[in-house]
């Protein structure tokens, strides 16, 4: 890992962004526990940067743990069902969770500029051009294809082998050439039942 500036700092604020998602009051079941939804997944995605890229910088360490903080409170429903409303959607919750990272940061005692360089990863600010933003981006879309994949796959049974292997592709592109190949290693825990759908997707791109 790498080096952290303040520990106790580090984990105060960890503490907080876990606080704030422990709020959510959507839970899902693992190994038949309730938790809540978004501190679950701030949790895998603090476990899957450890396995992904264990050197990784204190502020991506930070960003990948709220980058979904308090999700919940901009809900989906709230915007046109349209490609232009999700759009909308989307940047709005980009906006929401980099401030709210950034509030408890302060409130933890970090300074402007990590808060600063924090806020444009969780906002996903220089894709593919900022690296620890693309860390942060590569690291989410593992997080979704070992943990979230499957299930989305059940919730959108309608769908195509077309439109999933768009899906699928969509997601593959997002990644670095760094994410491809731990996607493909053998570290990650592959959803089985969609393997041969993963395997053709990205074969053929």
């Amino acid at each position: 890992m790498s080096t952290i500036s303040d520990p106790q700092r580090f984990e105060h604020t960890i503490a907080l962004f876990d606080a704030a998602n422990a709020e959510d009051p959507n839970q899902e079941m693992v190994s038949g526990t309730a938790c809540p939804k978004e501190l679950l997944y701030g949790q895998r995605m603090t476990e899957m940067l450890g396995r992904f890229a264990p050197d990784a910088s204190e502020a991506v360490r930070l960003a990948c743990r709220a980058q979904h903080i308090q999700r919940w409170k901009i809900p989906r429903k709230d915007y046109a069902m349209t490609p232009e409303g999700y759009q909308h959607w989307r940047t709005t919750l980009y906006k929401f969770h980099a401030e709210l990272a950034g509030k408890f940061m302060q409130e933890a005692g970090y300074d402007s500029e990590m808060i600063e360089r924090v806020r444009k990863i969780v906002s996903k600010r220089g894709l593919k051009v900022n690296p620890e933003t693309q860390m942060m981006e590569d690291v989410a879309d593992l997080v979704f294809i070992e943990h979230y994949m499957l299930g989305f796959a059940s919730a959108k049974a309608e769908y195509s082998e077309e439109k999933w292997l768009d899906i699928i592709r969509k997601t593959w592109k997002k990644m670095s050439e760094q994410g491809h190949a731990f996607a493909v290693s053998g570290k990650l825990k592959l959803p089985e039942p969609l393997v041969p759908l993963i395997l053709k997707a990205v074969q053929g791109t």
